[in-house]
């Protein structure tokens, strides 16, 4: 005949113990994974306007490559390595210069030291139209408000700063009115529309 011994009651509390204590650990490793994740590498963000139409939507919910142009360091002014520089056409999201609590989302138009002129709805980078694809395919206004890129007047991008536009150039706040983007406001490159899905429930690549 066998004979069980039933746990102490000391026993089975320090079983629940540890197995509550498992649980806590995973759960701050997956936050402390999570937080990492999204700080340094990958973020996701929601369209919340239509500047930049018909590229982003509004309620576009995108994810957005942080470490490529080097990643902030949270609470100081360090950045990691960057993969590379900012690039002529790169879709952008940065901390606006007007308020600190907003993100943007633009499509970068200009480099640092580069001149930029609007006229007859083209895009003029130090003299010459901008022939780049996903810039050239869309038609660029000025309004009588513009103090950064009215009709006809040339500005100088300054260093480690950008000329920003919205692909939707009659309904974007961009750097016409409020100027150019610092290099520390840059949070990444918008990569890609992970929803909506559509067409044929495909994530979507942004350009």
């Amino acid at each position: 005949m066998s004979h069980h011994t039933a746990a102490s009651p000391a026993h089975q509390k320090e079983k629940v113990k540890s197995v509550i204590w498992e649980w806590v650990e995973s759960i701050v490793v997956a936050l402390l994974l999570a937080l990492f994740i999204r700080h340094f590498i990958i973020q996701p963000f929601k369209i919340p306007s239509g500047s930049m139409r018909m590229t982003l939507i509004e309620g576009d919910r995108i994810l957005v490559n942080k470490f490529i142009y080097g990643a902030r360091v949270p609470f100081t002014a360090m950045r990691l390595p960057a993969l590379r520089k900012p690039k002529r056409g790169d879709v952008i999201v940065f901390i606006s210069t007007q308020d600190p609590k907003k993100d943007f989302i633009k499509r970068l138009v200009a480099l640092p030291g580069e001149t930029v002129e609007i006229r007859g709805g083209n895009i003029y980078i130090n003299g010459v139209v901008c022939k780049d694809p996903f810039i050239y395919n869309h038609t660029y206004y000025n309004k009588p408000e513009s103090t950064f890129g009215m009709e006809e007047q040339v500005v100088r991008v300054p260093e480690d700063s950008y000329y920003v536009l919205g692909d939707n150039s009659a309904s974007s706040s961009d750097s016409r009115y409020w100027g150019f983007v610092p290099q520390k406001n840059i949070l990444g490159k918008a990569i890609v529309i992970f929803w909506p899905l559509w067409p044929e429930n495909r994530i979507r690549i942004i350009r």
